[in-house]
């Protein structure tokens, strides 16, 4: 995976392209906070848009529902798809 990528969501008739950093998503992840998630979301999608769809974009965000829909669809499609298992511990103890 590289570490920059641009992704494209489709909102309707309307496409938003977004370019993500390693420094973007950190950024977006160190400021949330149990009573703060919507700002964050919120300037994840302003600062990563491409400017020239940054003013359309800006009314869609008036809905925090959206914002966080919007902003979990990148992180999502950011993510690399890697298999995860997690694997029981034994609850044996060896003596």
């Amino acid at each position: 995976m590289t570490d920059r990528r641009e992704i494209t969501l489709e909102l309707g008739d309307q496409e938003f392209t977004f370019t993500l950093t390693p420094a973007d998503v950190t950024k977006y992840f160190n400021s949330m906070t149990q009573n703060n998630k919507i700002a964050p979301a919120n300037n994840l999608l302003v600062t990563t848009v491409h400017q020239e769809q940054r003013a359309t974009l800006k009314p869609m965000l008036g809905n925090p529902v959206m914002t966080l829909q919007l902003a979990g669809a990148l992180m999502e499609e950011y993510g690399p798809n890697v298999d995860i298992i997690v694997k029981k511990s034994s609850s044996t103890l060896s003596a």
